[in-house]
């Protein structure tokens, strides 16, 4: 059994308390963080009404909370401005650590993290959750399995509505200092998605954003074309301005003996599945389709509890996380890179070095 604490009590945190309940047999929240303490105190609310007999301390200040509590992991969910310094001080008090995407707004503070998680034995992850979505798995064992032969490419669409009250509900988000735009925030899921299918070794970016709508300092709408060593292609299209609600988040990956396409309002249903050797394994289309499947209740999927449990075991079998702080790095500096060839005009070649701030008043010009 680890003890386990949360940072950052906003939007997402109840994918956390969700998480800890469903992991109970091995988790054991001790503590709950935020500045705002009602929020906390929802927290533990949420979280005693699946397990009443829990013995919860709530704070204001994480410091005290590290100084008192000394959990064995803590999760964060706090503005991904502020991802860093608590990453860090967590780190350093001796606790694994689980942060929300994306892991920082610069490549060099991914780095910090990363390497000081190391200096210090311990395991750090990223919240990306999605990839433990069934048919993301099952597209997955496809890729392993060789069924795709030469990937040729891939695209990922996030068509979403995030309107003038989303944003007027927390003053950080859309800031370039806490939180960067729509490619950083809503799409960095379906951009981790592409580029881990595609092979993680994204090697050149050209891109084009825009601030079309929203109340924000940052982009509301992106589009890249990525290149992958092998030649592939990758493109991304996101939005935040799609009339009137969300409409789908939408993978599909292209090779020369099959495609697929997952889609659904979070990449949660498989829509195409065609594959040279179907025949040969009986594995039909009819057979893996799921085009009646619900959506989840949210975009935010059901992939914490699996990404929590994967961390228990990646600690117990002294075994790099699924999505490692070098995993989650990936998609940062690809959606670094697409702000990049925004402010130079300019296709950018990887590895590069970038940080959000670099993209201050851009907009305003």
């Amino acid at each position: 059994m680890y003890t386990i604490a949360l940072i950052g009590c906003g939007r997402i945190s109840f994918k956390h308390i969700e998480g800890f309940v469903d992991n109970a047999d091995q988790l054991n929240l001790i503590g709950i963080c935020d500045p705002v303490i009602s929020r906390a105190e929802e927290k533990e609310r949420e979280y005693r009404k699946e397990i009443p007999a829990a013995n919860i301390n709530i704070y204001t200040d994480y410091r005290e909370m590290l100084s008192k509590q000394k959990p064995d992991i803590v999760t964060i969910a706090a503005e991904s401005g502020k991802h860093l310094e608590i990453a860090k001080n967590c780190l350093e008090a001796g606790c694994h650590v689980i942060c929300e995407k994306p892991m920082a707004l610069s490549t060099k503070d991914a780095d910090d993290m990363i390497n000081t998680a190391k200096k210090n034995n311990r395991k750090l992850a990223v919240c990306f959750q999605n990839r433990f979505n069934a048919p993301i798995q099952r597209l997955r064992s496809a890729l392993e399995a060789g069924r795709f032969g030469r990937l040729l490419h891939g695209t990922i669409q996030i068509r979403w509505n995030r309107n003038a009250a989303y944003y007027a509900e927390a003053p950080w988000r859309g800031t370039w200092e806490q939180d960067g735009g729509t490619l950083m925030n809503q799409c960095t899921h379906g951009i981790d998605l592409l580029q881990w299918m595609m092979g993680e070794d994204a090697v050149r970016v050209q891109a084009q954003t825009r601030r079309f709508m929203r109340p924000i300092e940052a982009e509301d709408f992106g589009a890249a074309i990525v290149e992958f060593k092998s030649g592939a292609i990758g493109i991304i299209e996101g939005s935040a301005d799609v009339y009137p609600t969300n409409i789908n988040e939408t993978l599909s990956i292209f090779g020369e003996k099959g495609s697929v396409v997952v889609g659904g309002l979070a990449v949660n249903r498989i829509d195409v599945w065609r594959f040279a050797d179907a025949d040969i394994i009986g594995d039909h289309e009819e057979k893996v389709l799921n085009p009646n499947e619900k959506d989840p209740p949210t975009v935010y999927g059901f992939g914490h509890t699996a990404l929590f449990k994967d961390f228990v075991e990646a600690i117990e079998e002294n075994r790099e996380p699924i999505i490692s702080g070098e995993s989650g790095r990936k998609a940062l500096e690809i959606i670094l890179a697409i702000y990049k060839s925004q402010k130079t005009g300019k296709p950018v070649d990887l590895p590069c070095d970038f940080s959000t701030l670099e993209m201050k008043k851009y907009f305003d010009q």
